[in-house]
């Protein structure tokens, strides 16, 4: 063969060597110095071997594949034990009839009659769906009239979870008054391109008060999208034990995220089940639930967040809780500004697994607090730039915490698991359970528990503190579980 054939093949040998050495030095540099998880480099450097020589880009994917492996192991579904977070539709009980003074029922039985009824409403209506399903296209529903604080308006099923509303609209419920309450519906997005299905509940501007509970919501975009109009923020919300998610990926490159809150304050997300937001197109970044915009005071507690539960190993990423999320523009700012994207507010108390990126995400969040929450198969925790401050506290971290461009952490007594056991596929924290991988959470040998601390408090899954209390969101995950709630 010609000598210029084995030159050339020396040259591609060379260049392969070097491109490997160049990504076990940026390996090094990663586990000593920047604290990246072997999930987050992975691909980081698939991304950048793109472009090159075959066996480069081979060697990219095969690096890549390795890292996510042995930092999250074997991807595969399984089925999700019965919970007592989420919407609770098989134990609700049939919906009372209404007695309050001033207040009137109005039953609806059609599409029709529905809109009318919410977009007629009075202070005080109880709007009852019967039994049945129901098929609404065209216009958004306009919760338009506003309720009072000893009458709010109310749209509920007569039995909870036979109730079911299809929506081919991009937004479905637009709730712009306050005092509004839906309970108990089961709302699924059955538009033919994802992009067409963006929201189940469009809270806006004057609709503070609004109150979200006991409802499934499937196949949206953003099932709960919260933000101003004209200048007015809906403050002061609930949205509570309701279950969130996706069957399928989001072939869309609109944002995906379950609750997508924009400048709103002091409202309280708690006890849901959120799962299975995966972005499909764009720049497939998706989260479970964000507040951002220059808001204050919201708080994310006792709701577990599922990011990939029957939705496994697609490429993107996913992030559990966030206040900031990917940051806003000023023009949607609360201050016009978003000098920082949150101020105060607490993640609490929350089981947040099965992510591809960080379990929570603090970006430009001043005086967060961050505490005993339960971080399983995440890259951990992320507080994000010089303006962002976190105390954290009594968690239980299967990953990392770290402070990235001058991120202020005050790190208090959490359990972590570390990052170079990670990439070496040995994982302390998911050891301390039976089945982590299917959510299964007993605890495996001695509980690991804080110092003594005088403690009231309940944890994720009803249980009591213990005064030496456990690490992480619960003391006992029996019950979390339906089967062993009812039996205690």
């Amino acid at each position: 063969m010609p000598a210029a054939f084995f030159l050339i093949r020396k040259r591609i040998l060379w260049s392969l060597i070097g491109v490997l050495l160049i990504m076990m030095l940026l390996l090094a540099f990663a586990i000593g110095h920047l604290k990246i998880a072997p999930r987050s480099l992975g691909p980081y450097l698939e991304r950048r071997s793109l472009g090159h020589h075959a066996l480069i880009e081979k060697s990219g994917r095969w690096l890549s594949q390795t890292l996510v492996t042995l930092d999250r192991g074997e991807q595969l579904p399984f089925a999700l034990p019965p919970l007592t977070l989420g919407a609770q539709h098989a134990s609700s009980a049939t919906a009372p009839a209404v007695a309050g003074k001033g207040e009137r029922e109005v039953i609806v039985d059609s599409p029709a009659s529905a809109r009318a009824a919410i977009e007629g409403a009075r202070p005080g209506d109880v709007i009852t769906f019967l039994s049945g399903t129901y098929y609404f296209d065209g216009r958004s529903i306009q919760a338009r009239q506003a309720g009072m604080p000893d009458k709010p308006i109310t749209v509920r099923a007569q039995h909870a979870g036979k109730v079911v509303l299809h929506f081919a609209i991009t937004e479905g419920f637009k709730v712009s008054k306050p005092y509004w309450i839906f309970e108990g519906l089961t709302i699924r997005g059955v538009c033919k391109a994802h992009a067409e299905c963006e929201h189940a509940f469009h809270v806006v501007g004057e609709a503070s008060h609004f109150i979200a509970r006991n409802n499934v919501v499937e196949d949206f975009n953003s099932h709960f999208k919260v933000n101003g109009e004209a200048g007015i923020y809906p403050d002061q919300g609930i949205i509570e034990a309701n279950t969130l998610t996706n069957a399928g990926v989001r072939q869309t490159s609109n944002p995906v995220t379950p609750i997508d809150m924009v400048g709103a304050s002091d409202w309280k997300i708690q006890r849901n089940l959120i799962t299975d937001f995966v972005k499909g197109d764009g720049n497939l970044v998706s989260y479970g639930a964000f507040a951002k915009g220059a808001g204050s005071g919201n708080r994310f507690e006792k709701n577990i967040v599922l990011c990939e539960h029957r939705l496994r190993e697609f490429p993107g990423q996913r992030v559990g809780l966030s206040f900031g999320g990917g940051g806003t523009g000023t023009q949607f700012c609360r201050d016009r500004r978003c000098l920082t994207e949150h101020d105060g507010g607490s993640i609490n108390d929350n089981l947040i697994a099965f992510c591809s990126d960080d379990g929570i995400y603090l970006n430009k969040s001043a005086t967060a607090r961050v505490t005993h929450n339960t971080l399983l198969d995440t890259a951990g925790i992320t507080v994000r730039f010089a303006v962002s401050s976190a105390d954290l506290e009594g968690n239980l971290v299967d990953g990392i915490i770290r402070s990235r461009d001058d991120g202020v952490v005050r790190d208090a007594d959490n359990l972590v698991g570390g990052i170079y056991g990670s990439y070496l596929g040995w994982h302390a924290m998911r050891k301390l359970y039976r089945q982590p991988s299917e959510l299964d959470l007993a605890w495996q040998g001695k509980v690991p528990r804080r110092r003594p601390a005088a403690v009231d408090a309940i944890d994720l899954c009803n249980g009591k503190r213990a005064a030496r209390a456990a690490y992480g969101a619960f003391e006992d995950f029996a019950g979390c579980r339906q089967e062993t709630a009812k039996a205690h």
